[in-house]
């Protein structure tokens, strides 16, 4: 058994606070599930819920996390797989020595990825070129679908004006994820050239799209990280995303944002201003990530 001090959670308490984090997120789940149902998109939430595969229902039930043990009681149905989890007549805790060694061997990838990332010097000048870069060339003959999002928000500069932009404008996306959604033409322009197996080469701390996966990453975590840590994540994950897409080359008047214009000076300096606030928010959770799956890294002391 893995020795770790728990603070412990009266019944009553842990029970009400399951009830307030499912009423706060289906403040933002019921709302797509509801577009979904309807053949509606959303561009800058939906992201959050179709490119993020943790389902609606996990996201919806809270888990305490590690150093918690909850009061156990009849009745209580909590629901928790017992892989995770240990649970007596008196208590519910989580018991990382029950982990084996696949969900493990991830966990320490994902911890691994999260130190290195933590440690590095941060970027502040890539100015939301990803996006751009994208939609480049878009509207050629025979690539109209290659327009990400032209079900929902149409672009906002003309199609020469994107391309003019991403071919005078250096670009230097780190984010694997971001740069292999580069449209084929636009590919040499990037600095840099991430791949999927140098992930951890390449992630620094100032890329909103690094600082958006937090969530993923705890998401992939859970139930280890809790769900106040991850609630906090998506929270961070929102906020970068909306960022992400005011400096994008979609018109998102219709929802309620206006452009951050990285095309002009302004603009860049705001990107900039935005960018450095989100990785303020995202350090302190990556931080405590990080420690929470070392926690879980701990190898069980055998008994004597």
């Amino acid at each position: 058994m893995v020795d770790i001090a728990a603070t412990q959670i009266t019944h009553s308490e842990w029970t009400e606070r399951a009830a307030q984090h499912r009423s706060m997120v289906k403040r933002w789940t019921d709302p797509y599930r509801a577009r979904r149902g309807a053949h509606q998109a959303h561009p800058v939430f939906d992201f959050l819920f179709s490119y993020y595969p943790f389902s609606l229902g996990k996201l919806e039930q809270w888990h305490p996390g590690m150093g918690f043990s909850l009061e156990n009681s009849p009745g209580a149905t909590p629901g928790y797989n017992p892989r995770h989890y240990q649970i007596t007549a008196e208590s519910i805790r989580l018991a990382p020595e029950n982990l084996a060694d696949k969900p493990r061997q991830r966990i320490a990838w994902i911890h691994n990825l999260l130190v290195l990332t933590q440690h590095r010097p941060a970027n502040f000048s890539c100015f939301g070129m990803h996006e751009w870069a994208m939609v480049y060339q878009g509207n050629q003959a025979g690539r109209p679908s290659d327009i990400r999002h032209r079900e929902s928000a149409s672009l906002r500069l003309s199609q020469e004006e994107i391309d003019h932009i991403v071919e005078s404008h250096p670009i230097a996306c780190s984010h694997f994820d971001a740069f292999r959604f580069f449209s084929p033409a636009a590919l040499p322009f990037n600095r840099l050239q991430p791949s999927l197996d140098a992930r951890q080469d390449f992630e620094q701390p100032g890329c909103l799209h690094t600082n958006m996966d937090l969530y993923k990453w705890a998401s992939k975590c859970m139930p280890w990280v809790g769900s106040d840590l991850l609630w906090q994540c998506f929270q961070l994950a929102l906020a970068a995303r909306e960022l992400d897409m005011q400096a994008s080359p979609y018109d998102l008047t219709r929802y309620g944002y206006a452009p951050i214009k990285i095309e002009t000076a302004p603009g860049r300096a705001e990107y900039e201003k935005q960018q450095r606030e989100i990785n303020a928010r995202a350090q302190p959770l990556r931080q405590h990530i990080i420690d929470t799956l070392a926690l879980c890294l701990i190898k069980p002391v055998a008994e004597a």
